[in-house]
């Protein structure tokens, strides 16, 4: 036979209408998973080539491989039926496919078809569906066949991806059946005590419960820690203690004993958890006022636990502390599964306000965003209120746009609203600091005409940030070719220091459009712009390795660079401190991989 066993029986289950995991189970129950049984060898004296896999016909008998020897008797004419019923079970089954596919045509017609449509039934014949004729019509004599061919079938399914799929379920309900399951006869009555005590799962996370006193059988369902049962046989065998219980939803298995502990006699009924406000500071320890009723059980355990650790922790005597800002759920457990539990706030204080840029200046009628990062990043409340010292000189809105007026100088004021008045309940002296702030100087110089200065387009400028040069040809003389302007450019580095010619210019460097007046020698600065070179982290001008090592170590908090080189830091441009992802694209640069882009 050069066609695979699956084949065939996929072909038999199409043309007999039953199942082919039923098939196929069937088959490995009655030849076995090797297929090497006698009756389908089709070499047994006197029988050659003759097929039986389903063992139809193969009655017990005394004879030397009795039964063997009458299925296959049935195999060749049915143990001569008439040649209608052997047309319809394609007997004889002298082919593998023939013995396969009428075995299968005889099981659906003989048992499925009438009523007998699962396992257990064709064991137990209990449904009425032939004139009244019950128990006699049994399709095999092995008590256990139902539940190993079940086990079978229940195994094909799991590899098939196919428990999810629709089931029809058929289950008898017998009349006048005793209120617990009988016990297995390999387990033994003197192994057990009647008992009828309250445990738990003293587990830290499930507990199996097996069919039988034993881990060689099956896992029937599982319990979780603290999940209470009513033992109803102590275990007392010798070597492993197992006992009998039954499950507050009717399950009856067995457990090993080490894990099961008896609950006290006097049961807590209730928990009742407190404290004298709801939401405490980050950092802040408190204690929970714990009341445990009736009072004769206030010395038995319980078990704390948070819904979010992350934002409250809680010990195991009650104590709580605020991680971060948010919302958790503290709860207490009994050892008999009463809980108590109370939800709390934690309020997390501005301690700081980052501005992108720290003094700016604008020709008239400018405009610029003003960027305020309030720290740390899970303050509970990050309002903040934009202010100007002088609305004459510049004027900011709520969302901290600016906007040049005239000339002149004035003081922006970032206000944090975090303040006593905006806490809830909260009893701390830290409640009456002032709230925090940050100032940055506007200075607003007269409108400069395109004869006076223009740059290049391909350049961006914001306030006075100004970024998009070529990453690779950052000299002086290359710089100035972006301006065009009547008056003289200066350029000097992060450190205020002049820099002419070949030197590079990079983050931090100052661009300065200087007025002279010849006649009293006076120089006056018309403009000033700050230059951001995306991925140069320590202004020297250049894309490397040691701008990796400077930014791995502002981000692990070793050495805090200024605010315009976390800007050029930030190669996500997302406005926010920078993080691995930006490492990973500096040296993704660095490595001719991607490129950084200079414009915003």
């Amino acid at each position: 036979m050069t066609e695979k066993y699956a084949d065939l029986i996929l072909r038999a289950a199409q043309t007999s209408k039953v199942s082919s995991y039923h098939l196929a189970s069937r088959i490995k129950q009655e030849v076995g998973p090797f297929l090497s049984h006698s009756s389908i060898s089709g070499k047994v004296l006197g029988y050659e080539a003759l097929y039986n896999f389903y063992n139809i016909g193969a009655t017990s008998s005394s004879e030397p491989m009795g039964a063997i020897i009458n299925g296959l008797k049935y195999a060749r004419d049915g143990n001569g039926a008439n040649s209608q019923t052997q047309t319809k079970y394609l007997i004889p089954w002298n082919t593998k496919e023939r013995a396969i596919t009428g075995g299968g045509i005889f099981i659906g017609s003989s048992y499925i078809n009438i009523g007998q449509d699962t396992i257990y039934l064709q064991k137990f014949h209990v449904v009425d569906n032939r004139g009244g004729e019950l128990f006699w019509h049994q399709y095999m004599t092995n008590v256990l066949a139902p539940y190993s061919e079940s086990n079978i079938i229940y195994k094909g399914y799991v590899n098939s991806n196919l428990l999810d799929t629709d089931m029809t379920f058929v289950i008898p309900i017998y009349n006048n059946m005793p209120e617990l399951p009988c016990k297995r006869p390999s387990i033994l009555d003197k192994d057990y005590i009647q008992d009828n005590t309250k445990v738990y799962a003293d587990v830290t996370n499930t507990l199996n419960i097996r069919s039988g006193p034993s881990t060689t059988y099956e896992t029937i369902t599982t319990v979780t820690s603290k999940d209470i049962m009513t033992r109803i046989e102590k275990g007392v065998q010798n070597g492993e203690l197992w006992d009998r219980v039954i499950l507050e939803n009717g399950i009856v298995g067995y457990a090993f004993q080490s894990y099961l502990k008896e609950l006290p006699a006097v049961q807590i009924s209730q928990i009742n958890l407190s404290l004298d406000k709801n939401t405490i500071n980050k950092n802040e320890t408190a204690k929970l006022k714990i009341e445990i009723l009736p009072e004769e059980a206030k010395e038995q355990k319980i078990t704390f636990s948070s819904s979010n650790p992350n934002i409250i922790s809680v010990d195991q005597s009650g104590n709580i502390f605020g991680v971060s800002s948010g919302e958790a759920t503290i709860t207490a457990i009994a050892e008999n599964g009463v809980k108590g539990s109370i939800t709390l706030k934690v309020y997390s204080k501005v301690e700081e306000i980052k501005l992108d840029i720290e003094n700016l200046t604008l020709q008239e009628g400018e405009n610029y965003n003003l960027k305020a990062t309030i720290y740390p990043e899970d303050a509970t409340n990050k309002n903040i209120i934009f202010n100007s010292e002088n609305n004459d000189i510049a004027t900011v809105d709520q969302s901290g746009k600016i906007t040049a007026i005239k000339e002149g100088i004035t003081k922006i004021t970032v206000t944090s609203q975090d303040s006593q008045n905006t806490r809830d309940n909260l009893n701390s002296q830290d409640n009456q600091n002032n709230p925090i702030q940050k100032n940055i100087e506007v200075k607003v110089i007269k409108k400069l005409t395109e004869d006076e200065l223009k740059f290049d387009e391909s350049l961006t400028i914001q306030g006075n940030i100004i970024s998009g040069f070529e990453h690779n040809n950052m000299t002086v003389e290359n710089i100035k070719k972006y301006i065009t302007t009547i008056y003289e450019i200066q350029i000097e580095n992060n450190k205020g220091e002049k820099i002419e010619n070949n030197q590079l210019v990079g983050t931090g460097s100052k661009i300065k459009i200087i007025k002279t007046t010849q006649t009293n020698n006076t120089t006056e600065t018309l403009a000033e712009y700050t230059v951001v070179l995306y991925g140069d982290v320590n202004g020297d001008g250049k894309i490397n390795s040691v701008d990796l090592l400077v930014l791995q170590r502002h981000i692990l908090e070793i050495q805090t660079i200024d605010e315009i080189f976390q800007k050029a830091g930030n190669i996500n441009k997302n406005g926010r401190k920078p993080t691995s992802v930006d490492l990973l694209l500096i040296q993704r640069h660095i490595l001719g991989l991607q490129i950084i882009n200079q414009r915003d």
